[in-house]
């Protein structure tokens, strides 16, 4: 006796969902985690003057305390995975969302700058474990035919948490009559900055008790009739769920746990697709594109703008920033991974060229001329622009598609880490670089993004259409 009452595999993946509505705002609640880390690693752009003059900081001092979030994100991204593997990842993510809730506490309320700066890599932490464990919660719980759309959620949720801190920013300036230091009831407006986080980091804790396990690790722990309740959920009661069950089983058991010693083997120690993949996130960094969203307002008050102003250019860089994501989103996929970064180093060369030559004209007061200004804040945009279209997206696609299975999980964790060191070299530098020569520092960006481009046609292949099993 034949059965037509189950689908066959392929045919269940491709239905669509019984819940979609349900996977949507599963997927849209793992990913506020995405806005927690976008909008904790920018919201310090509209405190670091006021942080400066109340604590009588030096630049170089001032960039630790910037940067230092940075130590606790590579710790956090570190460990996020093996802890999410055993007590699940919806613990991860209340984890994450009491790091992120009692960092903006301590660094809205800080004592002295020590204070602060231990606030600062609290929510590096959270900021670590949330840019790990959404999007492998997000890969696990996505129906296969839905799962490249879903996933795209995180980087979205990132770049909107990072226009959402700046829009906060300036209004937070505004209410306090555009100075920095200016009191809203009782704190400086520095601190309400810092403390409205408070408001998603609870909205994130709240979210994820309203969304199920992975089941994945339902599975690994062996909790099978929930994890086959999950499926059922975002996958759609068509789908024979005792061999969705069994597929995951066989999965787990076949993979290889690729450890460190896996990426030995070539000339400077690593494999040399190793080495690509730890070029390409340094290359990401070493542009200079996250002084756009750590120092913006500071440096537009360096050449003559006011702290308002200045604070909305941080925020319509931001906008820039999202759409070039929407761009690169679209386009990743028709004209490939390569070209797309090509184009954007390109356009970001140019980009900084315009501004190191425009911040060249700077006065003995500061200011800039008008057309030498009008120039610097068009080419930030578009320097935005071309980081967000091409690497801000580009390079983990890469990373994902780019090292073979063995080494695929190691690999990109070794990659993943340069990335927050470059990261952090950048941020700790720039406000020294910028006292010595702001120009000369654009020059310094305007070069990496130059090398980039030799990088890209000599060492990295394409990857667009080809399967993961591929890569060699």
């Amino acid at each position: 006796m034949t059965s037509t009452a189950q689908p066959t595999m392929a045919e269940g993946r491709k239905a669509k969902p019984d819940h979609l509505g349900h996977v949507i705002f599963i997927t849209a609640a793992a990913a506020m985690g995405g806005f927690l880390f976008g909008y904790d690693s920018s919201v310090i752009n509209g405190a670091v003057e006021a942080i400066r003059d109340r604590y009588h900081v030096g630049s170089a001092g001032l960039a630790q305390v910037i940067a230092i979030a940075l130590i606790g994100c590579a710790v956090g991204a570190a460990t996020a995975g093996r802890i999410a593997d055993r007590i699940g990842r919806i613990r991860v993510m209340q984890i994450a969302a009491l790091l992120f809730t009692v960092s903006a506490v301590g660094s809205a309320l800080p004592f002295a700058i020590w204070d602060l700066a231990l606030w600062r890599v609290v929510g590096g932490f959270g900021i670590g474990m949330a840019s790990v464990i959404g999007p492998a919660y997000i890969a696990e719980v996505a129906p296969p035919a839905y799962r490249g759309r879903l996933a795209s959620f995180q980087q979205a949720a990132i770049v909107i948490g990072i226009a959402v801190s700046q829009l906060v920013n300036w209004g937070v300036l505004n209410l306090a009559g555009g100075d920095q230091r200016g009191e809203i009831a009782g704190l400086e407006a520095w601190q309400w900055m810092l403390g409205v986080m408070v408001v998603p980091a609870v909205v994130y804790g709240l979210l994820s008790f309203a969304i199920p396990e992975s089941p994945r690790f339902l599975i690994s722990v062996g909790r099978h009739d929930k994890a086959k309740e999950v499926l059922s959920e975002v996958e759609g009661r068509a789908v024979d769920l005792d061999l969705r069950v069994e597929e995951i089983e066989l999965a787990m058991r076949s993979e290889h746990k690729s450890t460190f010693k896996d990426l030995l083997g070539g000339k400077g120690g690593f494999l040399p697709i190793v080495w690509i993949g730890i070029g390409l996130s340094v290359f990401q960094q070493l542009v200079g594109i996250n002084v756009a969203f750590y120092y913006s307002s500071t440096l537009w008050q360096s050449v003559g703008i006011d702290p308002s102003s200045s604070f909305f250019y941080s925020f319509t860089t931001s906008i820039i920033n999202i759409l070039g994501t929407v761009i690169a989103m679209l386009f990743v996929d028709r004209i490939g991974r390569r070209p797309l970064a090509l184009i954007g180093s390109a356009g970001m060369a140019v980009a900084l060229a315009l501004e190191a030559w425009a911040f060249s004209a700077k006065t003995a007061s500061g200011a800039l001329p008008a057309t030498e200004g009008i120039v610097a804040l068009i080419a930030a945009h578009f320097f935005v622009l071309f980081f967000a279209l091409s690497w801000g997206v580009v390079v983990w696609v890469f990373l994902g598609e780019m090292f073979p299975n063995k080494i695929r999980a190691a690999a990109l964790g070794v990659a993943a880490s340069a990335q927050w060191i470059a990261n952090w070299a950048i941020t700790a530098t720039f406000p020294s670089l910028s006292e010595w020569n702001l120009s000369g520092t654009y020059v310094i960006y305007m070069i990496f993004a130059l090398l980039s481009i030799p990088f890209v046609l000599k060492f990295v292949k394409e990857t667009k259409g080809k399967a993961l099993e591929e890569m060699g």
